[in-house]
């Protein structure tokens, strides 16, 4: 019995080493020495160890108990071994141990963390003996599986039985609510945790902030967060990623420093979030900045970690590094697969789309749904149609994917900007759901460039009738659809409907990062201090733009007013205002970046095609679809955009 609790204590405390020399010292042993060995090895991840002793058990004459079962399945876990787990349900039935709750929960347990949610639902509508944790179990493995109706039906089962309401499985409940953003469901939720003073919790008060961050209710967030009796890591990300998600990025860089000057340490999810955050606002000496604390904080070998700097860097326009990171990822998953193949395809480069994407299938990973919808934007943004049809049927016909609405969105964009509007249209008539805002926006955008005017006509007709709008894009457009034949009477009954149904036009706006400091300009913007100097450039780019042979757009400029205007006008867009800032204010042949909230016009392309070759420098412009790399006259589009 002594050398048994010191065996225990010993496995307790991760000292298998000790452990290991007074078991084998011992000079007998019974089943309660090696239950203590068996669950030692499995709670210190050493599985197999646990297993072989477990084998040695029965060779000795042993019979296993409930702790035994419990500890070997949790080894089962580890090892990530299905069959394994089934041939100790066997035994467990064998055994006549069926009949306990504990046992049964540790295979529910089993079947559930193994994404087997039938197999346990089954067992658990078997077990004659069900307790709190069996509804726990059960209902988590749901929500893990992503069956949140099943959770929830479940749960509210539980609620009518009389087991301790303070260990419902609360935190999951939340979790389900914080992903759906059912911001009801968590305030019930809430109060349920009130009513049973779980909320002091450590996993449900995080939980709370986690939920009310997400659903974007920061106050209440902020509340339960200064609250809590312990703040780790968990409640801090929790925060931190509930910026990120509703766009408040700079908060999110903000909480991210609270949480350095309070010493508490960030983990991969931490990083995930903060690298988002990195580049969604293209702040590219940022990202370089969080890459080094990545590396000083030792979590460039966490897959996680890394998969977001390669989308870190590729959304800055620094495919290069984005590259250079994934050739340094120790291990690969599907995730960082998804993070190349979307490097390639936001930066138009289709050829390495399609290859990173065949390296992945080859390297023995699926693809998924976002693999497949990197592909297909790809294919979109560089004319790829025989490529986009084919990738898109070899989702149902080989990999057994069900495309969703945003697959046909992209198939659909890919057929109108070749200027397949039949093909387009009967995809739309025959796919499983109604066409959307995004897909007939699509059409719109290609029926101008094309100029279809019967069926911008049609798809602004369905776009207006539709009862909430993201934007006025769809009006914009049909706007410069009338506007570029001169249509001025319907540009105006446009601009009316327009205003008539509150819909506001969203400001065009560049900007560009010099030392740190981001700089935003907008179209004929003369508010920045250096605004001299900047005119001064652009006056002087449009001399020598001139001798090599640029003549502006002025199709561009939709505007009823005179040529001379209008083609003035497009020298002050709010990217060649933020290139010429760049210009003077970098050194000579440094590569410049500038992000746009909209698209790019096609006067603005083509002017900084010109720019490139005249300064020698290589200009990067992200806008609203895309990247667009300009280098030596030339643009990585092909000018397919």
């Amino acid at each position: 019995m002594v050398c048994n609790s010191l065996v225990d204590a010993y496995c307790k405390t991760r000292c298998l080493d000790r452990a290991c020399q007074l078991f084998q010292e011992m000079p007998e042993r019974d089943c309660v020495t090696l239950n203590a060995m068996i669950t030692g090895f499995s709670k210190d991840g050493m599985n197999e160890d646990a297993i072989k002793l477990f084998m040695q058990m029965q060779r000795f004459g042993f019979k296993p108990s409930e702790f035994t079962f419990a500890a070997i399945l949790c080894a089962g876990i580890g090892l990530d071994d299905i069959v394994f787990g089934q041939q100790i349900h066997s035994f467990v039935v064998k055994t006549n141990f069926v009949w306990n709750v504990f046992v049964g929960n540790a295979l529910l347990d089993f079947y559930s963390k193994h994404s087997r949610v039938l197999e346990a639902r089954k067992f658990f509508d078997e077990m004659p003996e069900l307790d709190g944790v069996s509804y726990n179990v059960i209902i988590s493995g749901y929500a893990w599986d992503g069956k949140v109706k099943e959770s929830l039906d479940l749960f509210q089962e539980l609620q009518y039985t009389r087991f301790d309401r303070r260990q419902f499985p609360l935190a999951t409940l939340l979790s389900i609510a914080a992903n759906t953003l059912d911001l009801e469901m968590g305030r019930q939720i809430h109060s349920q945790a009130i009513v049973s003073t779980a909320d002091s919790e450590v996993l449900v008060g995080n939980s709370l902030v986690d939920v009310y961050a997400k659903c974007g209710r920061f106050e209440e967030a902020k509340k339960i967060f200064a609250n809590l009796a312990h703040k780790s890591t968990v409640p801090w990300t929790a925060m931190i990623s509930g910026y990120v998600q509703k766009g408040l990025h700079e908060e999110s860089l903000k909480l991210f420093n609270e949480m350095r000057r309070t010493n508490v340490s960030a983990d991969q999810a931490t990083f995930a979030s903060i690298l988002r955050a990195s580049a969604n606002l293209a702040s590219l000496s940022l990202g370089k900045q969080l890459h080094s604390f990545v590396i000083r904080s030792g979590f460039m070998s966490n897959v996680f970690s890394g998969s977001a700097l390669v989308d870190m860097y590729a959304k800055c326009g620094s495919l290069k590094d984005a590259l250079q990171s994934f050739k340094e990822m120790p291990e690969r998953n599907p995730v960082s697969w998804n993070a190349l193949i979307s490097a390639y395809a936001q930066n138009g480069d289709g050829v390495g789309t399609l290859m990173s994407f065949e390296q992945m299938v080859q390297s023995g990973f699926q693809p998924d749904s976002v693999s497949f919808l990197s592909v297909l934007t790809a294919c979109s943004h560089c004319g790829h149609i025989d490529k986009a049809l084919q990738y898109f049927n070899s989702m149902t016909q080989v990999y057994k994917l069900v495309p969703k609405k945003e697959h046909y969105a992209s198939l659909v964009d890919v057929l109108c900007r070749s200027g397949r509007f039949d093909e387009a249209e009967k995809l739309m008539a025959q796919m499983p759901f109604e066409p959307d805002e995004i897909m007939w926006s699509s059409v719109l955008n290609s029926c101008r460039i094309h100029k279809n005017q019967e069926l911008a006509k049609k798809a602004a007709d369905q776009l207006f009738s539709m009862e909430e709008l993201r934007d006025a894009a769809p009006y914009v457009n049909m706007s410069n659809i009338y506007a570029a034949v001169g249509q001025w009477d319907n540009v105006g009954k446009v601009k009316k409907a327009m205003r008539d149904r509150g819909v506001k036009k969203v400001p065009a706006y560049s900007w560009v990062e010099i030392e740190h400091k981001n700089h935003v300009f907008s179209a004929n913007d003369k508010s920045h201090p250096q605004m001299g100097d900047i005119m001064r450039k652009i006056d002087m780019l449009a001399k020598q733009m001139e001798k090599e042979g640029y003549k502006p757009d002025t199709s561009c400029a939709l505007h009823n007013v005179d040529e001379e205007i209008k083609a003035e006008s497009l020298k002050y867009h709010s990217e060649r205002l933020a290139i010429a800032y760049a210009l003077i204010s970098t050194p000579e042949g440094s590569p410049i970046l500038v992000m746009k909230n909209l698209r790019a016009c096609i006067d603005c392309h083509a002017a900084i095609k010109v720019i490139s070759r005249i300064v020698a420098r290589e200009i990067t412009v992200r806008d609203s679809s895309r990247f667009h790399h300009f280098r030596d006259g030339f643009c990585s589009c092909g000018d397919y955009w």
